[in-house]
């Protein structure tokens, strides 16, 4: 349905922002951050990352989807935990409030998939502190939602962690730790039931909390969309995992496997490979889905020529 749109913006995706009058840029792996004030200019860009290493190509429209889908979910979990936004002035732009990022990612997951069947396949019934039980297969319903927390690496690969090694080392102090934990599990309920709405199983997720000035701890970063979540459908998840097949997912875990099957897995000494237009196609066709998969809502992409001088005008009462 969007095929056309976004093989016609391949060539004019968003990779980098360049926005020196609003001060210094941070660039993440998939963001340009700019502090104002007490505020932080958040822009989505259109990059992708995998195994921890950003992807020399772009994928159309990746940035919008992220931020709006972000910003819904933002809004239906504010009940339970209050969030950074201020405003979103543009497709790919949050304008947040400024936080001191924790340590930590609060990654919940309640399927044995991805990383957790990676290790599991290892022998290892302990992930994070929690114990597994035996025999289980990919993509197995875990017997309940767990927290399996990493440390953010500023470079490098994040680390699994368990909440007594986290304690331990001075990270963060047992009562903030298992409050934050208690607000993940909540979101992952939420997120659960907003899924299920849809005819899809939340199988895992990553959640971010930033502290406020004031000392509180809000949710930052992004929730609920495709590159912090991992999503299954619903209807054939136990017929094909009766018959030991691939779930019908919406994530980015294609990319991780298609890089895997191309040789590159994040190790030293393994070299990038570059995604034809074909698969960078697919990809974005992909997101777009989960988009729309998961709001329930149609995608109506911005198709301007020029993405960073949209933002640009967007951002124009903050320059």
């Amino acid at each position: 349905m969007h095929t056309d749109k976004i093989r016609n913006q391949l060539s004019q995706t968003l990779r980098v922002t360049h926005f020196d009058s609003l001060g210094k840029r941070y660039q993440g792996k998939v963001r340009d951050t700019y502090e104002l004030g007490d505020k932080l200019i958040l822009v989505t860009t259109d990059r992708i990352s995998a195994f921890d290493y950003v992807l020399r190509q772009t994928i159309p429209f990746k940035g919008q989807v992220l931020n709006r889908l972000a910003a819904y979910f933002f809004e239906a979990t504010r009940d339970i935990v209050p969030n950074h936004v201020v405003s979103v002035p543009d497709p790919n732009v949050t304008i947040a409030k400024k936080c001191e990022p924790s340590p930590l990612e609060f990654v919940v997951r309640a399927y044995l998939v991805g990383h957790a069947w990676r290790t599991y396949c290892t022998g290892a019934r302990v992930l994070c502190g929690k114990n597994l039980p035996d025999g289980l297969r990919e993509n197995d319903r875990l017997p309940e939602p767990i927290l399996t927390p990493t440390t953010k690496a500023h470079e490098g690969h994040d680390e699994d962690i368990s909440r007594e090694e986290v304690i331990a080392q001075g990270v963060m102090d047992a009562d903030t730790f298992d409050a934050l934990e208690a607000i993940s599990l909540k979101l992952f309920g939420r997120g659960t039931e907003m899924a299920a709405a849809q005819g899809l199983i939340l199988v895992d997720t990553k959640y971010e909390f930033g502290q406020t000035y004031g000392g509180d701890y809000v949710l930052i970063d992004e929730v609920h969309t495709p590159d912090s979540s991992r999503y299954f459908y619903q209807a054939p998840y136990e017929t094909l995992l009766r018959q030991g097949n691939p779930q019908q997912q919406l994530s980015k875990e294609f990319v991780r496997e298609w890089l895997m099957a191309c040789g590159f897995a994040g190790k030293a000494g393994q070299t990038v490979p570059d995604m034809p237009d074909e698969f960078l196609t697919q990809v974005s066709a992909r997101y777009i889905e989960l988009f729309e998969s998961v709001s329930g809502q149609e995608f109506a992409p911005d198709t301007h020529p020029d993405p960073e001088s949209r933002i640009r005008e967007a951002l124009s009462l903050y320059q």
